[in-house]
């Protein structure tokens, strides 16, 4: 019997960004995936659920969810990341490069 080996994640990403737009598209996103996932790090370090940041905030839990997600491109307004920052006792921090 002879097992095909799938392809991995890093094999499949290597690939799709050899394709221009596809790479151009991954770079438009990166900083905000970035942020986002600043974002998960810091709530778990101060060990706070969607749920207790979400009360903090005056907002739903599915709100925080949708906001802290990597599976869409939702774009949280700055209102919304300085509450979020806040709410962690920590600052936002914005810059141009």
């Amino acid at each position: 019997m002879t097992i095909t080996k799938r392809p991995t994640f890093a094999s499949f990403k290597k690939k799709a960004l050899q394709n221009e737009e596809v790479l151009k598209e991954y770079n438009s996103l990166k900083p905000l995936f970035t942020l986002k996932k600043q974002m998960v790090t810091a709530r778990i370090s101060k060990k706070l659920t969607q749920d207790e940041i979400a009360k903090k905030i005056g907002t739903s839990k599915s709100n925080i969810s949708r906001l802290e997600s990597l599976n869409n491109s939702y774009m949280p307004n700055l209102a919304t990341l300085i509450k979020y920052a806040d709410a962690l006792g920590m600052k936002l921090d914005i810059g141009l490069r």
